[in-house]
């Protein structure tokens, strides 16, 4: 059996059927934007892309992680 998702990445699934974009644009579009802090992309998702705080956060969370903090 496999093991469980845990942490921003268990999001991943609702979120790509909410929004219906795959995670890999959301991860683009976060690169490609000039912000760098860690609440102003979760703002910044929230008000200009209509995420929930939730779904917001662990986007940004994951891929700052994988960054290495950006």
């Amino acid at each position: 059996m496999a093991t469980p998702v845990k942490g921003p990445a268990s999001y991943f699934p609702s979120i790509e059927k909410k929004y219906g974009r795959p995670i890999a644009e959301w991860k683009d579009l976060i690169h490609a934007s000039p912000l760098t802090k860690h609440m102003e992309l979760v703002t910044w998702l929230k008000t200009e892309h209509g995420l929930g705080h939730g779904h917001a956060n662990a986007l940004v969370a994951h891929t700052l992680a994988e960054a290495g903090g950006r």
